[in-house]
């Protein structure tokens, strides 16, 4: 991969990036996962990026605190000189991409000042995502959508079961009286556009069996996971309910997270399931 130089022969740093990303984007990705922390007016986006690997970070459109908790990298600069970072690292970056070379397993975060817990939000306030990457998305989508015609088939068969039309459960899950904020936490999801129904919850980073991914219902209100978790005839979590009456979106098998550029699995229930179990705990309830 060259070097791209402008006019007066110094280096070109926007077109090289995005030259590169172009040629990255093609190659096998490595898993990079992306682990979502949440305090009081602190977001934290951390990233590990594994040995090896050549990365490229997102637009950063503000002035943030970056800290390299674990690791050794070599970044280029804009100026066209490389500069190596070794962890423990501490800076303020500006407005910009970063581009380097993984020498040993980093941990990266970026902090940000908010309150805001919606990543989907965040990253659209916080990140500019190329319009290369946009496409290359765009494409996978459209592989994941075919993949999924057989979900979208039974999702409109368990509404028919129910006697509920498509657009009363569209009108209720966009029913934002029943809505609770996600506790401050750790989280390994985000909401994105899902190529089964609507809006749908993925894997940011990857998720062991039996973790529990995130609250679905607290206080008998939802929380995104359980207002967007969408259905799946082979899904790869179920709902757990917690003695008090809250429940869980719990992983039933190893679920897959962020590799390179593209956004992990969609997190889905199977609803014919969920609704069995739900019925089965008013029973219960109902009985004591």
């Amino acid at each position: 991969m060259d070097i791209i130089k402008t006019e007066t022969g110094g280096l070109d740093y926007t077109k090289t990036v995005e030259a590169m990303e172009q040629y990255c984007l093609k190659q096998d990705q490595v898993e990079c996962s992306v682990i979502h922390r949440f305090g009081p007016g602190i977001y934290i986006r951390e990233v590990h990026i594994p040995a090896g690997t050549f990365a490229i970070g997102h637009y950063q459109k503000f002035e943030h605190v970056n800290i390299m908790l674990k690791g050794r990298v070599t970044i280029l600069n804009e100026n066209g000189i490389t500069s190596e970072l070794i962890a423990p690292f501490f800076y303020i970056g500006k407005p910009g991409r970063k581009m380097g070379y993984i020498h040993e397993d980093v941990v990266w975060q970026n902090i940000y000042a908010t309150d805001e817990r919606d990543i989907e939000k965040l990253e659209a306030t916080l990140l500019i995502k190329s319009d290369y990457w946009i496409e290359n998305k765009q494409l996978q989508d459209n592989i994941t959508r075919l993949q999924h015609e057989g979900d979208r088939e039974d999702y409109l068969k368990v509404l028919s079961e129910a006697n509920v039309s498509h657009e009363i459960a569209r009108m209720q899950t966009e029913d934002e009286t029943d809505q609770i904020d996600i506790p401050m936490s750790n989280y390994k999801v985000m909401l994105s556009d899902s190529m089964i129904e609507g809006k749908g919850l993925f894997a940011t980073a990857t998720i062991e069996k039996d973790e529990i991914v995130a609250p679905a219902r607290i206080n008998e209100k939802r929380t995104f996971a359980g207002r967007y978790v969408n259905h799946a005839i082979n899904p790869n979590a179920q709902i757990s309910i917690n003695e008090n009456g809250d429940f869980d979106l719990v992983a039933i098998r190893q679920i897959k997270g962020y590799h390179g550029g593209a956004i992990g699995e969609e997190i889905t229930v199977n609803y014919h399931q969920s609704i069995a179990q739900v019925h089965r705990y008013k029973e219960m309830i109902c009985q004591q």
